[in-house]
């Protein structure tokens, strides 16, 4: 069974020697994505034995990640796991997240930092880890605890079925979509992260708002009637009480109340529009899936 290592990069100088050291312990085929690095990360990693493939300039970590699963499955990967490289996961976690994808109990292992009590997350990450997962999980209808982990492991039928397209951090939350779209297995199991020191080089803000995006645009692409067309239905339902309010005040009154009057208009329409965009978003995707198969 060939397991490949796959390491996403970005001016990681201080970290990459000692984890390439310590993972050809585990595997002799590690790519390391060099992400447009301005230090010695790919000249390190070069010197260490990895297979290196460079980015001209920063693209982000989706793109690292679609990089990395293209080249392990030009390579003929059976098993793919995802580490990163700013020293936050154990080299002695990755038996754990190979025990069941060896065992064939899932195609794709999240390593999970909230089945472990003593991890110290910090707080404003756990929130925010917490509240992405919740959307990705309403996305996906599985009840994960941790959506945003980096370290994965994926079969050959994920690499086969599977090609990232995100360029930033939503690419996490798009790979669960599309493999819970084609009915893959999705499991975890509990690692241990360190948070010492500067580990971290995304701001969470522009990671939370990369991924809510992600979700998002991923969703309206899978399910656009549920997306776009409830939304729809509910905006025109509300513009239709107001536009019969108005009528009600009307013959009683025969006075025109303004501002009911734009309430009911601005819902049918808006209304409108949605169920009309979800109709057409619909029916595009089944034609371009049906030219696919």
């Amino acid at each position: 069974m060939k397991i490949v290592i796959g390491i996403p990069a970005f001016n990681e100088e201080k970290n990459i020697g000692v984890i390439l050291t310590k993972l050809k312990k585990i595997s002799k085929d590690i790519i390391v994505c060099d992400d447009g690095s301005s230090d010695l990360t790919a000249e390190i990693a070069k010197g260490l034995g990895a297979n290196v493939i460079s980015h001209k300039r920063n693209l982000g970590y989706g793109a690292g990640i679609r990089t990395i699963f293209l080249k392990a499955k030009e390579i003929n990967a059976d098993i793919l796991i995802t580490f990163d490289a700013d020293g936050q996961h154990r080299i002695e976690d990755i038996s754990t997240i190979l025990k069941p994808m060896t065992n064939d109990e899932a195609d794709i292992i999240i390593g999970s930092r909230f089945l472990v009590e003593n991890n110290e997350i910090p707080k404003y990450r756990k929130i925010g880890i917490k509240a992405i997962t919740s959307i990705t999980n309403s996305s996906i209808g599985k009840k994960l605890s941790d959506s945003q982990s980096g370290f994965r492991a994926y079969n050959k039928k994920i690499l086969e079925n599977i090609t990232p397209s995100e360029s930033g951090m939503g690419v996490s939350t798009e790979i669960l979509i599309k493999a819970s779209k084609k009915k893959f297995r999705i499991t975890e199991v509990p690692i241990v992260v360190s948070y010492e020191g500067d580990t971290s080089t995304q701001n969470p803000v522009s990671h939370g708002a990369s991924v809510i995006l992600s979700t998002m645009k991923f969703t309206s692409i899978e399910r656009p009637l549920t997306f776009y067309g409830i939304p729809g239905m509910i905006l025109f339902s509300i513009g239709l009480f107001f536009i019969v309010w108005t009528l009600q005040i009307f013959s009683e009154t025969r006075q025109i109340i303004t501002n009911i009057t734009l309430i009911g208009i601005g819902g049918i329409m808006i209304g409108i529009l949605f169920l009309m965009t979800a109709i057409i978003l619909y029916t595009t995707v089944n034609v371009v899936r049906e030219k696919r198969n």
